[in-house]
C-alpha cells in the first residue's frame, strides 16, 4: 500500500510494456526480497536484459541492492536506474488518477535514461589523509581527538579566542551533575598537546573546493594584535588597560578590558584585543617590555588547507533577544535566559556561584522557569520539541534549590520529555524530592508590580 494505494500499479506496467525497447515488465510485490532480486536475474538470463529499470522507492534505499543484483548477473553496476514513485509521487499525491499519470512519466523518464546510460568502471584517486574540523566545542574538541588518536593529521578551526565553546561557561552537567571543566579542561590540554592537532583560533572557513578525500579549504584568520607565540599570558597587559566593555563570555553581566582573554583555562592562553573599543593608549605595550607579544600591524590573512574530509561541529547560540520579548527578555535584568543563569551559577562566574538577581545583586526568595519559550509554537516559534530544555532546567531548579535552601522555584512545561540514560530519573528526583514546584502551562505575561515580577499562566492540570 506504500505506493498502490494511490498508484494503480497494473496501468503503470501495462504503460511500461508499451514503451519504445521494453522488452519485459511486470510488478512484484517485494522486489527488494531475496526472491525478489533472484526473479531480476532470471529475467535477465531469460530475456537477454542489458538494462534495467527499478521502479519503486528512493534510490537511497534500494540502488545499490539493484545495482548488485544487476552487477552479479554479469551487467555494468551503473546500467540500473531507480524510478522513484514512492516519495516522489505516491506520498505525496491523493488523486489516484494523477499519482498513476506522474508515475507512468517518471518511470518513462527512467528507461530514457537508462537508454544512454554508459558503462563506468570504478577508478581509485590519492585521497588526502586529513580531515578539518570547524568549531572548537566539546564535540568538534571529541571529533578532532577521536580522528588524531587514529593516525591521521586534524586542522582544528575556531572563530573565537580559545577552543572550549558553550561547555566552558556551564557549571554542572546534568543528569550527574558533574563539573562541566573537569569534563572539558583535561581535552582542551590533551588536544592542544597533541602532535598530529594543528588549532587555529580566531578563525573561519571561508571556502571549500574540490571533493570528498580531496578538498582545498580557505581559512580567514582575524589578527589577535598579540603574538601567540610571544605571549605567556601573565595578564599584565589587561591590568594595565583603561578601557573597560561588557563582557560576553559572562553573558554581559560583567565588564572587561579592551585587552582580554575569555576565561583563565583559555587555550591558548593567548590575550586579545578588541580593536573596535581600543583606544591605542600603548600602556599594554610598554607593561610587555622586552617580550614585545603586542603587534598592532598585524592584519586579517587566509591560509589554504587541505583535507579529505570535513567535520561540522559548529555549535549553537541562544535565542535572540526577540524570541523572549513576551515575556520582558532585553527589557528587564531579573529576566534572563539559561546560559546566563548558567554563569551564575558557575563557581568562576560573575557571583561566584551565589544566585543573585542582576538588577541588585539580592539572592531571589522565588524564581520561575520558563519552558518551551517558542517551541512548539506553529504561530511564533518552532513546530517541534527543542528536546534539551526539560534536563536543563531541571538541572537549574536543583542547583538552585542547592545555594537557596529556603528558596522556591516554579517550572512552567507544556509536556516533560527526559529521553536519554538516567534522565527520567532525574526529572523525578527534582519533581518529588527537592520541592521544585511544577506547573503544566503556559505562560501568558510577565510583568513589574509593587516592585516585584509577577508571573501570570494556567495550570492546565487544575484549570487555575
Amino acid at each position: 500500500m506504500n505506493i498502490a494505494r494511490t498508484v494503480d500499479v497494473d496501468k503503470v506496467v501495462k504503460a511500461a510494456k508499451s514503451y519504445r525497447g521494453v522488452v519485459h515488465a511486470l510488478k512484484y510485490k517485494y522486489l527488494c526480497s531475496k526472491p525478489g532480486q533472484n526473479l531480476i536475474k532470471k529475467w535477465i538470463e531469460e530475456e537477454k536484459i542489458d538494462r534495467i529499470v527499478v521502479a519503486a522507492c528512493s534510490p537511497t534505499l534500494h540502488e545499490v541492492t539493484f545495482r548488485g543484483v544487476v552487477e552479479a548477473s554479469g551487467i555494468n553496476f551503473y546500467a540500473c536506474e531507480i524510478a522513484n514513485i514512492r516519495e516522489q509521487c505516491s506520498w505525496v499525491h491523493e488523486d489516484m488518477e494523477k499519482a498513476t499519470k506522474k508515475a507512468i512519466k517518471i518511470v518513462n523518464t527512467a528507461i530514457e535514461k537508462v537508454r544512454l546510460d554508459e558503462a563506468l568502471t570504478p577508478i581509485s584517486v590519492p585521497v588526502t589523509k586529513r580531515a578539518l574540523v570547524i568549531g572548537g566545542g566539546i564535540s568538534g574538541i571529541q571529533a578532532a581527538l577521536d580522528v588524531a588518536n587514529s593516525g591521521y593529521e586534524v586542522v582544528l578551526v575556531e572563530k573565537k579566542s580559545s577552543i572550549g565553546g558553550h561547555m566552558a561557561q556551564l557549571s554542572e552537567t546534568f543528569p550527574t551533575l558533574d563539573c562541566s571543566q573537569c569534563i572539558l579542561t583535561p581535552r582542551m590540554v590533551e588536544i592542544s598537546q597533541h602532535p598530529r592537532v594543528k588549532i587555529r583560533t580566531c578563525s573561519e572557513v571561508t571556502k571549500a573546493s574540490g571533493y570528498i578525500g580531496n578538498f582545498k579549504i580557505e581559512v580567514r584568520a582575524r589578527p589577535r594584535y598579540i603574538n601567540e607565540e610571544v605571549c605567556d599570558g601573565c595578564g599584565e597587559c589587561a591590568d594595565v588597560c583603561p578601557v573597560e566593555i561588557p563582557n560576553e563570555w559572562e553573558m554581559n553581566l560583567t565588564t572587561k578590558k579592551a585587552i582580554s582573554i575569555p576565561f583563565p583555562q583559555a587555550v591558548p592562553l593567548t590575550y586579545e584585543i578588541d580593536m573596535d573599543h581600543c583606544i591605542e593608549c600603548y600602556k599594554c605595550v610598554e607593561v610587555c617590555g622586552k617580550r614585545r607579544a603586542i603587534n598592532f600591524s598585524q592584519k586579517e590573512s587566509y591560509i589554504t588547507e587541505e583535507a579529505g574530509a570535513i567535520i561540522l561541529a559548529t555549535g549553537y547560540d541562544p535565542y535572540s533577544l526577540e524570541m523572549g520579548q513576551e515575556y520582558g527578555y532585553g527589557k528587564n535584568m531579573d529576566v534572563i535566559d539559561g546560559l546566563t543563569f548558567e554563569r551564575i551559577l558557575s563557581a568562576s562566574g560573575p557571583t561566584h556561584g551565589e544566585v543573585r538577581r542582576p538588577s541588585d545583586g539580592k539572592i531571589p526568595k522565588e524564581i520561575v522557569f520558563i519552558q518551551c519559550v517558542r517551541s512548539r509554537n506553529q504561530e511564533k516559534g518552532v513546530p517541534y520539541c527543542s528536546k534539551i530544555c526539560c534536563m536543563y532546567t531541571a538541572k537549574h531548579s536543583l542547583l538552585y534549590k542547592q545555594r537557596v535552601p529556603n528558596g522556591q522555584a516554579y517550572v512552567f512545561y507544556i509536556d516533560i520529555r527526559a529521553g536519554g540514560k538516567g534522565y527520567e530519573e532525574f526529572v523525578q528526583r527534582v519533581m518529588e524530592g527537592c520541592g521544585v514546584i511544577y506547573l503544566r502551562g503556559r505562560v501568558s505575561k510577565v510583568f513589574k508590580e509593587g516592585g516585584k515580577m509577577v508571573v501570570w499562566g494556567e495550570d492546565t492540570l487544575t484549570s487555575r
